[in-house]
């Protein structure tokens, strides 16, 4: 048995747990697969997994192997796209992972274009909001509302991720539109529980001089889901901070307005990533994909420094040392 053969078998056995599972996904038998450990075993003088009746566990030994075995494949299968695809289209299957609400409303939409451009492209689309190991879990690109620090991933920002504070108009003929932070006394708020944390995500309010500080307000409704939520604020059951790809469709159609200009957290790793493993070769269909979407996005307005919140209209605008005018809603 040839070795690249036994180092995928096994990584099977690392990823599945067993002989008969590593067996299943290499298309073999537990035999096989229990005879090429062991010359894999024998050759290295070292033990990958202990054995027991019950159960097949990695060792240390193991895991550190398992992870150069998995880096070397990994870039000769990357090396080896980039070399079949130099002059022809790309093809193979591009397998994406995205935060939810950025995936329904931004990536979703895309794909029927760009499978049209590219078709020879099969493409995956995973929507969570989990940050798993995209390596792991052989994802090609990964897109996220926020920076993952990792080594052995490049964090390319397609924008930075600017929050509105929306209202629907219905709201504000019956609440009246607040100017700035005090006025937000006796509002409805509508806030947002991170699923990963079960945290409330923080509220940001601008002060008299239009500067936007961390306000501590009781929410009336709480959702851990971004479409309810800017459904419920267009719904009329209170205010909410949404980020701009949330709150788009609402503002365009009029369901929603914007009170103030936008706010950007100051951080560096704010913003909308396109995560991808770091290797010396970019598959094909990957760089594609991410030349794809940044001009989709360049559409939309949006690029790494600028999104299209920046010029939207708001209701009320700040003056130096003097109160906020507010427009009249119709």
């Amino acid at each position: 048995m040839d070795k690249l053969r036994s180092l995928e078998i096994f990584l099977a056995t690392c990823d599945g747990g067993s002989f008969a599972a590593a067996a299943r996904a290499c298309s073999t038998d537990p035999s096989t697969v229990s005879k090429a450990i062991g010359r894999l075993e024998d050759k290295l003088g070292l033990t990958l997994f202990q054995r027991s009746t019950r159960q097949l566990r990695v060792t240390e030994a193991g895991q550190r192997y398992a992870q150069a075995v998995r880096k070397t494949l990994m870039d000769l299968s990357s090396c080896e796209d980039d070399l079949k695809h130099l002059n022809d289209s790309p093809s193979g299957t591009l397998r994406i992972s995205s935060a939810v609400c950025y995936g329904h409303l931004y990536i979703r939409p895309l794909l029927h274009e760009f499978s049209q451009r590219y078709p020879a492209i099969r493409l995956e689309l995973e929507i969570s909001d989990l940050h798993a190991d995209i390596i792991e879990r052989d994802i090609d690109i990964a897109i996220r509302t926020g920076y993952l620090k990792d080594s052995r991933l490049v964090a390319r920002r397609l924008s930075p991720m600017d929050f509105l504070i929306c209202a629907s108009p219905q709201y504000l003929q019956r609440k009246g539109t607040p100017g700035f932070a005090e006025d937000f006394v006796g509002h409805d708020w509508i806030g947002f529980r991170i699923k990963e944390t079960q945290q409330l995500q923080p509220i940001f309010l601008p002060n008299a001089q239009g500067q936007y500080i961390q306000s501590e307000l009781d929410r009336s409704h709480i959702t851990d889901d971004g479409e309810a939520m800017a459904y419920m604020c267009s719904d009329g059951l209170g205010l909410a901070q949404l980020p701009h790809f949330l709150a788009k469709s609402g503002l365009e159609s009029g369901e929603l307005v914007s009170l103030f200009h936008p706010f950007r957290p100051p951080q560096q790793q704010n913003g909308v990533f396109a995560i991808y493993p770091k290797r010396t070769y970019l598959p094909a269909r990957v760089r594609v994909f991410i030349e794809f979407l940044s001009a989709a996005l360049s559409a939309k307005g949006e690029d790494p420094h600028h999104t299209w919140a920046e010029n939207w209209l708001p209701l009320v605008h700040f003056s130096k040392n003097e109160k906020p005018d507010k427009q009249e809603v119709d």
